[in-house]
């Protein structure tokens, strides 16, 4: 299992709009395989800032199953217009102690 973390910074005074988009997209990723689930956790020091954080049951499920799909299409038109500056997207594996 490996976890997807992105910073997303919203432009100011579309949040609402951000998040209602956000929902459509999220059925978009909750239907690709690999999936495991997801979650976006809006910033209490700046209403503009979000972290999304979706766990996936390889890399290659994200970079190359969903980033390569149509769906994928769908998602960076729901949800790539309201990022400023763009996400650096980076991924992360669990350290069994």
């Amino acid at each position: 299992m490996i976890l997807e973390v992105a910073i997303l910074h919203v432009i100011p005074g579309q949040s609402l709009e951000f998040e209602d988009h956000f929902k459509q997209a999220s059925k978009i990723i909750s239907s690709m395989k690999g999936y495991i689930n997801h979650e976006l956790q809006k910033c209490m020091e700046d209403p503009n800032k979000y972290i999304l954080l979706v766990k996936w049951e390889t890399l290659e499920d994200h970079t190359q199953g969903f980033r390569g799909s149509q769906e994928y299409l769908e998602w960076k038109k729901l949800l790539h217009h309201f990022y400023d500056p763009f996400p650096i997207v980076e991924h992360f594996e669990k350290i069994e102690p």
